[in-house]
């Protein structure tokens, strides 16, 4: 089994590659360890010391709750699976307070928020939480612990998808190729009148099946079941690479679990 990595956007954080050699099950595998057993930070408990905005503490919480964290798998434990049994402490978990009145434009922002490590930060500083009136203020103290996604969702560090890398074929007569290449630009080019299939396009794009309805079956798409191209969109918490890293050390523990109980 071999990875080669394709594409790489930081605008939206997402990693492409090609997984070759693998299976359906294995394929499978990766992406639900990925969402499920890679553990991020994320806020669980709140107290709120002062709310005088429209919403209400139950609405803020929620929306809390899945700001996502900057997380340190280095320096952290999952709760449930720390010494202290989930109660909370410095292996676990960590503080945030935030103590806010109505800025210039009104708005709460997630930059507010002081954490007790400087590792622990929202991902994006300017997600806003609240909207205050003149008067009003946001004061509370968050608890964030180190959780799976297979707890809740808020722990989910990425999306992850794939499919089997197609194999690209025209088999038919395209009525109009001009119109092809400048709805679908980067998937074909137009030679001489003649239509190409860019290969590199035949790894990275996820479009195919759509072109194949729309060409009248013109163009023949099949999938590989033994190489995959696969996806990783990371929410902010942790890299492309750490989430790899984690979710191969989750395989490698959920492994030595069962030849322990073999």
């Amino acid at each position: 089994m071999e990875i080669e990595l394709l594409e790489t956007n930081k605008k939206n954080g997402r990693v492409t590659f090609l997984l070759s050699g693998a299976n359906p099950m294995i394929a499978n595998l990766l992406r639900r360890l990925i969402m499920a057993e890679v553990p991020t930070m994320a806020i669980e408990d709140i107290e709120f010391r002062k709310n005088s905005s429209v919403m209400y503490d139950e609405m803020v919480a929620h929306r809390l709750g899945l700001l996502p964290l900057k997380t340190d798998l280095k320096s952290y434990t999952v709760s449930k699976d720390c010494t202290c049994e989930g109660a909370g402490c410095a292996k676990c978990s960590v503080k945030l307070t935030l103590k806010s009145k109505a800025s210039s434009n009104g708005y709460v922002y997630a930059e507010e928020f002081e954490s007790a490590d400087s590792k622990i930060i929202p991902v994006h500083p300017k997600m806003p939480i609240a909207k205050l009136l003149k008067g009003q203020a946001l004061e509370l103290e968050a608890t964030a612990v180190l959780g799976r996604g297979n707890d809740h969702a808020k722990w989910c560090p990425a999306l992850a998808y794939y499919r089997g890398k197609p194999d690209i074929k025209i088999t038919g007569k395209i009525p109009d190729g001009d119109k092809l290449t400048k709805t679908y630009p980067g998937l074909f080019t137009n030679k001489g009148g003649k239509l190409e299939i860019d290969p590199k396009a035949i790894t990275t794009s996820l479009l195919w099946d759509e072109v194949s309805e729309t060409t009248q079956g013109a163009v023949s798409v099949t999938e590989s079941k033994e190489d995959f191209i696969f996806a990783i969109e990371s929410w902010g918490q942790l890299s492309a690479k750490e989430i790899m890293q984690a979710a191969c050390d989750a395989f490698d523990a959920k492994l030595n679990a069962l030849a322990e109980k073999l």
